[in-house]
């Protein structure tokens, strides 16, 4: 059998109460989610930086952190995109798209190496001074056509570029074969890449790539760049990171080889000893048995 409502009063009351709770629960989640997108909005727009015709990157990442663990392969980042305007499309050139994805970078001495005598010996050597541990650029079309050499000067796009030597001595000859060793042996690990015609732009308005990292990257922000141009000049950009980092007991051991390396090396004596009586004894259990 149904229950019945003894005390219609009472039942009105109690209807009414929750009804006021339930509509004070959804204003404060559309007042959350208003605040959330106003945030998001207002982040979006710091990080872009508009042309003059108005359009502005609104930016979209697959993954904006990647964790290395011990089967870590490497990883793909999925970059997609839309340009907001405020104008229809400006009736001038075609709009194309540039992503460039920097790892960390740091000083690389680099030697040049001779035979003399029957023997290769270091002749000359060249810190350079700066040097992108990761460097990918994705295009639209050829790199020449899409941004001209004073704007690639200005906004150090390619990757020769990237790298930074200026404090080779005047005795070295050749200096900048220096700087291209550096691009010539990380290209061929797979660290520095040149991607023409790999970004696909739709009606001038949606844009999406895909950047292949490999699985020996440095720790540290990789900072993501989104270029608009047309006619080879830069009317837009976008700024953002990826978090590269280590977890786990990978991270552990990084950090406590870096923070505390005296104890890192009792830690790394001890567990080869143990390993190598570990090792033997389980050999002569095995002759013996």
């Amino acid at each position: 059998m149904g229950q019945w409502i003894s005390n219609p009063r009472r039942a009105t009351t109690q209807w009414l109460r929750h009804g006021r709770a339930a509509l004070s629960l959804c204003v404060a989640i559309t007042v959350f989610l208003i605040a959330s997108v106003t945030n998001l909005a207002a982040q979006t727009t710091s990080n872009s930086t508009p042309s003059s015709s108005g359009e502005e990157v609104v930016l979209g990442l697959s993954k904006d952190k990647v964790a290395i663990t011990a089967t870590f392969d490497g990883s793909e980042i999925l970059v997609f995109g839309a340009v907001k305007r405020e104008q229809p499309i400006p009736d001038t050139d075609p709009l194309e798209v540039i992503v460039a994805i920097s790892g960390p970078s740091a000083p690389v001495m680099v030697r040049r190496k001779e035979q003399k005598l029957g023997i290769w010996v270091n002749t000359d050597s060249v810190l350079v001074d700066s040097a992108p541990s990761f460097y990918a650029v994705a295009t639209s079309a050829p790199f020449s056509d899409v941004l001209t050499d004073t704007e690639d000067l200005r906004y150090r796009v390619s990757i020769g570029r990237a790298i930074r030597s200026v404090g080779a001595g005047m005795h070295i000859r050749d200096a900048q074969e220096f700087a291209n060793a550096v691009k010539r042996i990380r290209a061929n690990e797979g660290l520095y890449s040149l991607r023409e015609n790999t970004v696909a732009v739709d009606e001038q308005t949606l844009f999406r790539t895909a950047i292949d990292m490999p699985a020996d990257l440095t720790e540290g922000a990789y900072r993501t760049r989104i270029l608009l141009t047309r006619g080879g000049e830069v009317v837009a950009q976008y700024e953002t990171t990826i978090d590269v980092q280590k977890v786990g007991l990978e991270r552990f051991l990084y950090v406590m080889s870096r923070e505390q390396p005296f104890w890192y090396g009792l830690m790394s004596l001890a567990i080869a000893i143990a390993a190598g009586w570990g090792a033997s004894a389980a050999f002569r259990m095995l002759r013996n048995g």
